[in-house]
């Protein structure tokens, strides 16, 4: 399993990514994601309805509901990716 990052990530390479990773672990009831424009894309709730994947979207504004990513997102950035530039 790799993972996919890049400075833009359209709904259709979320849906693309979520297709491999449900190969590899199995399709999840529901998906916790934040209000950005690659989740609430009319293209990404249709694969979730046609596969039964609930999306959880956090509320506005908080970004502490969905910590561990918030979390992983910038320790990312500052410890790799910051180094690979």
């Amino acid at each position: 399993m790799n993972i996919t990052i890049d400075t833009s990530l359209p709904s259709a390479r979320v849906v693309s990514q979520l297709e491999q990773v449900i190969e590899w672990r199995g399709k999840p009831e529901k998906i916790r994601v934040d209000n950005g424009l690659e989740f609430i894309a009319e293209k990404l709730k249709d694969w979730c309805s046609r596969n039964e994947i609930v999306l959880h979207y956090i509320q506005l504004g908080k970004p502490t509901q969905n910590s561990l990513v918030e979390r992983f997102n910038r320790t990312f950035r500052t410890e790799f990716l910051d180094e690979v530039v």
